[in-house]
């Protein structure tokens, strides 16, 4: 049994050091790694990644993130992300990683994601260059999202969890305005995970959305943004091997 925490959309800024540091010091009794969905900061600066990154450092399990729209917002991500990577932290944009846990590979592939919409409603690459542009980096996003998974089932991993902030499913996003829909997901990357294979995606975003969707494949998405799931984490159990089937299993309240 594989146990995954995971929480998204925690906003740290100067007036929330040491917040959730209690509850992922606790982490070693209910799970063997933290995912972070994105939206780690409020507005991407260094140093509100700073506060992120001593509320993690040290931690007891492994650490694997992608960042978030408001990651981006101050247009230093790369110096947010070297500050998480400092503090140990697996800091994931369409590539993939390997978590070792009691003997079995769990993979990680993560990318932030992006807008456009779902099957039905949503954009595509017609039009003005910037439309064009929204719509391929939104694909981008997405294919760097399969290759990673389709790498991580070649690296004979047991386990293959898809990590994003934007959700790949309109399930999730259920609560939220249809209106704004588009700005909150994309239907590709779900084609992504559904054509590359995995036993579970995760993302953030969608603050009034609600946790549980279904890509069209039959992957069990799970939105942990944290106004959503309202505690510092989810714990999902993930069975490795033939019996994974049997799904997953919210875990309690932390």
């Amino acid at each position: 049994m594989i146990r995954i925490a995971a929480v998204g959309d925690i906003h740290m800024g100067p007036d929330s050091k040491g917040v959730l540091r209690p509850a992922f010091e606790s982490l070693p009794e209910c799970a063997d790694l933290l995912l972070l969905a994105g939206d780690l900061t409020r507005h991407g600066t260094p140093e509100e990644a700073q506060v992120v990154a001593e509320e993690l450092t040290g931690l007891p399990v492994p650490v694997v993130a992608v960042l978030g729209n408001h990651d981006h917002h101050d247009e230093r991500p790369e110096e947010v992300t070297a500050l998480l990577r400092d503090a140990g932290v697996t800091v994931l944009e369409g590539e993939g990683t390997v978590v070792d846990v009691d003997g079995t590979a769990v993979g990680v592939a993560g990318t932030k994601g992006f807008g456009g919409g779902f099957v039905g409603r949503s954009g595509s690459e017609f039009g003005e260059p910037v439309m064009k542009e929204f719509m391929r980096y939104t694909r981008r996003c997405a294919d760097g999202l399969r290759t990673s998974l389709e790498d991580l089932r070649e690296r004979g991993c047991a386990v293959r969890i898809a990590l994003t902030h934007f959700s790949p499913v309109p399930d999730t996003l259920a609560g939220e305005p249809p209106e704004i829909y588009p700005f909150l997901g994309s239907y590709l990357l779900a084609e992504a995970v559904d054509e590359a294979g995995a036993d579970l995606a995760v993302h953030g975003h969608a603050h009034a959305g609600s946790e549980r969707g279904l890509t069209s494949g039959g992957v069990r998405v799970r939105n942990v943004a944290q106004p959503v799931i309202r505690r510092a984490f989810a714990v999902y159990h993930l069975e490795a091997g033939a019996d994974r089937d049997a799904g997953v299993l919210a875990e309690a309240a932390r």
